[in-house]
């Protein structure tokens, strides 16, 4: 049952990432939209999740936090040392982003998702109840994961075939990950350490990439309200499935 309900993660990931490809006329509504979702799923989805199973603090500071702030300042020094690198090699720092970066973040998304498939096997062990609130919510924001993973990757200079693939690598992770769950257990505590990092790194990209180049060439209102719907559609998401 669990395998059954990540296929429809799976198509929902799917119909995000093709949502995402079919507007890129909208380029600046596309990435407003795309800031808004991250922000909505870091803020109101991931960080209280992850302050909830990850427990206990370090010096005074929920574990969870430090490894979020971790997860900032980690994709802050894997974009600086790759922009460098490509400056180095003739690039231009302040022109053109590094493609490594967007593929290394298309795979933490990816990462993300294998991890929403395990949490759906893992809740119809406990179950059947748990396992359909769990597994709504997790197809109901698995269509801006598409979404997300495939502007990423293009928005930093990977080809479209490469964006291609690693939305389909995200849309395959919900059902390997539910699969996984026949043969292991991941600790709340682990769990909850990862949700934590992989917010910071996601709030990166959306504070510190996303949301400046949608508003860098497109200043306009309409951008500023995509991102805000964004984040309220999460908050509904979040709403109806808690």
């Amino acid at each position: 049952m669990a395998v059954f309900v990540a296929l429809g993660a799976f198509l929902m990931t799917l119909a995000g990432g093709w949502t995402a490809q079919r507007v890129t006329d909208r380029r600046h509504l596309v990435l407003g939209l795309a800031g808004g979702l991250m922000l909505g799923v870091v803020g109101l989805d991931l960080l209280p999740e992850a302050l909830r199973a990850a427990g206990r603090e370090i010096f005074g500071v929920p574990a969870a936090l430090l490894l979020f702030v971790t997860g900032f300042l980690l994709a802050h020094l894997v974009e600086r040392t790759l922009a460098l690198r490509q400056a180095a090699h003739g690039g231009d720092e302040h022109g053109h982003r590094a493609p490594e970066v967007g593929l290394t973040a298309a795979g933490a998304m990816v990462g993300h998702s294998a991890m929403d498939g395990v949490a759906i096997g893992a809740a119809f062990q406990v179950g059947g109840g748990m396992g359909t609130a769990v597994a709504l919510a997790v197809i109901a924001h698995d269509f801006a994961d598409g979404f997300n993973t495939f502007t990423i990757t293009s928005l930093y200079g990977n080809a479209r075939r490469r964006a291609i693939g690693m939305l389909i690598a995200d849309a395959c992770a919900p059902v390997l990950g539910a699969l996984s769950t026949v043969f292991l257990t991941i600790p709340e505590t682990v769990l909850g350490g990862y949700l934590g990092l992989f917010g910071g790194v996601l709030l990166y990209l959306a504070a510190a990439e996303i949301l400046p180049e949608a508003h860098h060439e497109h200043p306009a209102r309409s951008t500023l309200l995509c991102t805000v719907a964004g984040a309220a559609f999460i908050w509904l998401v979040v709403g109806l499935s808690g």
